[in-house]
């Protein structure tokens, strides 16, 4: 074939943002107040996000249109390539047609600029002095950081301590922006400094990240707010132009998915490319399989159990029906640090339950495997995370090669891992194991639930 790269101009930009709650069929679960676990009310919520954010958060609305400062500030990277793994293909010997988004042309490297962007946004035009967030791999905090940075507001980042002290240029590219980074748990909140009591040692997890960023907001008196990368109606929602873009990218190619795969931990990135196609099969009778696929090592998804849980694990922020492995959930110190969260958004959860969407499990060291092998033949090193949607892109191909199918594959690589190449090296050398988060634990953590009526 002659052409690999399906390119838009920036007229093709979308104009709006995809709601999948208009059309999934889903009624919406309540989001409950963490000390009373009665339904919020917009001034609770208003202690944290402007009220553009809540009422986002809330919408029925099939689009949202998107600002036009905001579609201005995605024509720096957007729309982004679609690329057909020709090299891939051949390597694997497959009858499989594999195509990926590529979300690492974004400046920043990784898809968390689709909604950092809009989140600065909303916060500036609402009076917002300052934000505060939490990260994990740090692509969250670079992407809110380079936002805050064009807004001109102040930014504070509680990175889970592992992956701070793992990946120090995510942090020192954040402070190029201009934000001010923290080891998590630290001694600037009550919460950080109970648990650094307890033990000084603590590595951190994205739920104890959370609780120091919802509580230096919420006692800011108003002058700061949160901003959250991850797991929310409003998050999911703005990064469905990776979706958009990608079917007039597919349609350019002459084909339509069978299946389109993205990685999870809070459900952002695969939401993105994911609910697009799923709108396709809801009202224009597509067949698309939709696949969200996360580590063994923090299975919420595969292990989880649907139910009300707090968001973070101080107990500050709302409690919400989700997947999940338990809010005490303390991950192992697996590579893939944007994965690493105790819960699923509660919008994928609710479609996962609802049998919509398919969810697996894989291993790190295949994760690893198969980054490599995308790595050496299409020249890109997939971040950790996304790597997990190349072993189950890899897979399917696999499996369609076995079947003998033509099998067209669409994958989300929702960043690149040029920060990442501590994991590369451990794997290279054989210092990566597997693990697989044990039933029993989960089992566990589920008694510690809140007591929702």
């Amino acid at each position: 074939m002659s052409e690999t790269r399906f390119n838009l101009s920036q007229n093709d930009l979308p104009k709006f943002w995809y709601n999948i709650a208009a059309d999934s069929g889903i009624a919406p679960t309540p989001v409950l107040h963490p000390g009373t676990l009665e339904p919020v009310t917009p001034d609770f919520l208003s202690v944290l996000f402007p009220m553009d954010l809540i009422m986002q958060e809330v919408s029925s609305e099939r689009y949202i249109e998107i600002p036009e400062e905001v579609r201005e500030i995605y024509k720096l990277w957007r729309p982004t390539p679609l690329i057909r793994a020709v090299r891939l293909e051949k390597a694997l010997g497959t009858t499989a047609h594999i195509y990926f988004k590529y979300e690492g042309a974004s400046p920043v490297g990784s898809h968390k600029p689709n909604t950092a962007i809009p989140q600065a946004f909303y916060n500036k035009i609402a009076g917002t002095k300052a934000l505060t967030t939490e990260t994990g791999a740090g692509q969250w905090g670079t992407s809110l950081a380079m936002a805050c940075n064009f807004f001109d507001m102040a930014l504070e980042v509680y990175m889970v301590k592992v992956s701070f002290d793992q990946k120090p240029y995510r942090r020192i590219f954040m402070e190029t922006f201009g934000a001010q980074v923290f080891a998590s748990p630290t001694d600037r909140t009550n919460y950080g400094r109970s648990l650094l009591a307890e033990n000084p040692e603590n590595t951190g997890s994205l739920g104890i990240a959370i609780s120091e960023a919802v509580e230096v907001a919420a006692m800011s008196g108003g002058t700061k707010k949160y901003g959250l990368g991850s797991v929310l109606n409003h998050v999911l929602l703005h990064q469905t132009v990776i979706g958009e873009e990608s079917l007039k990218q597919m349609d350019l190619a002459g084909e339509y998915p069978d299946v389109v795969i993205g990685c999870v931990g809070g459900g952002s990135n695969f939401a993105g490319i994911a609910t697009p196609f799923l709108r396709e099969n809801l009202k224009n009778g597509q067949r698309t399989r939709l696949v969200a696929v996360e580590p063994t090592a923090t299975p919420s998804l595969t292990k989880g159990v649907y139910t009300f849980d707090y968001g973070d694990t101080a107990k500050m922020a709302p409690v919400v029906k989700m997947h999940t492995l338990g809010h005490t959930f303390m991950p192992p110190g697996i590579h893939a640090g944007g994965l690493r969260y105790h819960g699923m958004a509660p919008m994928l959860s609710g479609l996962v339950n609802a049998g919509l969407v398919d969810a697996i499990a894989v291993k790190q060291r295949e994760t690893f495997e198969a980054a490599l092998m995308f790595t050496r033949t299409e020249g890109i090193v997939p971040a950790p995370e996304s790597a997990h949607a190349v072993r189950a892109a890899i897979d399917e191909a696999l499996d369609a090669k076995a079947k003998g199918e033509k099998r067209v594959i669409l994958f989300n690589l929702s960043g690149h891992g040029h920060f990442d190449m501590v994991s590369y090296e451990k794997y290279l050398n054989d210092g990566l194991e597997d693990y697989e988060y044990p039933a029993e634990a989960v089992a566990e953590a589920m008694k510690d639930l809140p007591q929702v009526g």
